[in-house]
């Protein structure tokens, strides 16, 4: 486990990257097809995961997955939606409006997660201070998408 300060660092970096993502599948998509993009950025991602996996010898451990819920599952099928809704929608909107509506989407599915403590997250109350956040957050995408 990392301290707090490392990873808020660490999200910080992959947020970052998450900005370049759409962009750069986006460039791939204009030239092979949206869905294809977005099957090959999986493939070269799969295939930097089985390195990091095999370079870090611990190995792949499938045992575990007998007896899960069906929903632990749907974790790619997510991926996949968000990384072929993004390279599509950045065209539109771009990489900033693109990065606001996600972060938007985000934080209000996250807030309704929190407050019904759903997927084995401790519950968080819904204050005042929350959705306010939340509803600055939509002025924000608004200001960042508007022509």
């Amino acid at each position: 486990m990392i301290g707090r300060g490392a990873a808020v660092g660490l999200a910080v970096l992959a947020g970052g990257l998450v900005a370049l993502q759409a962009p750069v599948n986006s460039l791939l998509g204009k030239r092979i097809g949206s869905l294809q993009a977005a099957t090959a950025s999986f493939v070269v991602g799969t295939i930097a995961l089985v390195a990091a996996t095999a370079i870090a010898g611990g190995g792949v451990r499938l045992g575990g997955l007998r007896g899960a819920p069906w929903y632990v599952f749907i974790g790619g099928l997510l991926g996949a939606v968000y990384v072929t809704s993004a390279l599509v929608a950045v065209r539109s909107l771009g990489a900033g409006g693109l990065t606001a509506a996600v972060i938007a989407g985000q934080l209000g599915l996250s807030l309704v997660i929190d407050r019904l403590g759903l997927l084995g997250v401790a519950k968080q109350p819904l204050t005042v201070p929350r959705v306010v956040g939340v509803v600055l957050l939509a002025a924000g995408v608004y200001l960042v998408v508007r022509k």
